[in-house]
Formats: C-alpha cells, structure tokens, sequence
C-alpha cells in the first residue's frame, strides 16, 4: 500500500442539509481496500466528516449488543450518528453523555437504502467529544465559509460549460460534473442553507 493510500483523507466540514443529500457513494479504484466516498452535491468527495451541533437524543438500538444512536443537529438539520461494538469510545460517550449537549463528531458516511428505495444517510464516528458554545459557533463559521467555496467552485465551472467559448479549454470539475449527473439538487438550495446557519447565529449571539 502506498503512503498516498495511508495517508487518512481530510475531513470535510458540511452541513446536516448537505450530509443527509449526499447519496451516492464510489472508490476511485478497485483495491478492496480503497476509500469509499461520499459525494457532496456541492461538487466534492468525502471519506471523512468533521460536524458539531447539538446532540439532542440518545438510545440504545440494539438488540443483542450495545448499538447506539445519537441526534445531532445543526441549524440545518439532523446528523444520525451510530456507534456499536466497533466503536467503543463513540459509544461510551454516546451512553454516558446527558443530551442535551454540544459535541464534535468525527466520522465517515455510511448509506443505507429502505425496502422503499429511500437512500438514508449516517454517520459512523471515529470520535465523539463533548465541546463549548464556542466551539459549535466557530464550527458553524468555518462550515459556512468551506461550503460556499465549493459552491463558487461549481458555479464557476457550470459558467464555463455554459459559455459559448468554453469548448475543449473549459477547466474540468470531476466532482462538480458527477454532482450534476446524480442529483437534482441546484446548489443554490446550500447557500440559503448557509445564510440560514449564519442567520441563526447571529440570533444566538444576541440573544445571549
């Protein structure tokens, strides 16, 4: 194995709204060991996620072992997040946490597809850490200001597919085409959800 495929993949700051819309997921090669990723319809991959938010409900889903789910929200909707005997530390934090509460999750996507043909998506952590008003707002910032660069990012390929002179030197956007071709989803829709995150914010702030 190649220290490129050691090395662990960056993890991406996005939204509950984006998460939960990220429905396709590809390798990028056929090594059984190869990264699944999900695609991000704001026209990137993710192997990993970093979100912060409020876990709101905890529960024990199991049957035979210890299988816990979590609710985490942010101002754009919910994570779920399940941690079992694969993830001790997740789930220790997930049994012993009192919601509500704000944590940190760090984990990868996982889909599921229901006897209807619904596509869920979850979130299997590698780490679940209680933090501070302060940490969920700076995450909220930063997860705005991410998202909306992959936004620009697209908006500025789909502006070259769409000029008359683009042709053969129109700059290539792997991502942002496959996002084109597996969602209906414009990427308008997450920047209201950013302004929606922002806007919530400020409220919290002055309130305070």
């Amino acid at each position: 194995m190649s220290q490129a495929e050691l090395t662990r993949e960056v993890a991406r700051r996005v939204f509950a709204s984006e998460f939960n819309d990220s429905t396709y997921t590809f390798k990028e090669s056929d090594d059984e060991r190869a990264p699944n990723f999900a695609l991000l319809p704001t026209g990137d991959r993710a192997n990993r996620v970093f979100v912060v938010g409020t876990l709101t409900e905890t529960e024990d889903v199991g049957e035979d072992s210890e299988y816990w789910r979590g609710r985490v929200v942010d101002p754009t909707g919910t994570f779920f997040v399940y941690a079992g005997q694969y993830q001790p530390e997740a789930a220790s934090t997930l049994r012993e946490t009192e919601p509500p509460a704000y944590v940190s999750v760090v984990g990868k996507p996982r889909t599921y597809q229901t006897d209807d043909g619904t596509v869920n998506v979850s979130l299997r952590p590698e780490s679940i850490a209680v933090v501070d008003a302060a940490t969920r707002d700076r995450w909220v910032v930063e997860t705005a200001e991410r998202t909306l660069d992959r936004i620009e990012s697209v908006e500025a390929w789909e502006a070259e597919q769409e000029a008359p002179e683009s042709g053969s030197t129109a700059p290539t956007n792997e991502y942002a085409q496959m996002a084109r071709d597996q969602y209906d989803s414009p990427v308008v829709n997450y920047r209201n959800d950013v302004i929606q995150a922002l806007e919530q914010l400020e409220e919290n702030e002055a309130t305070a």
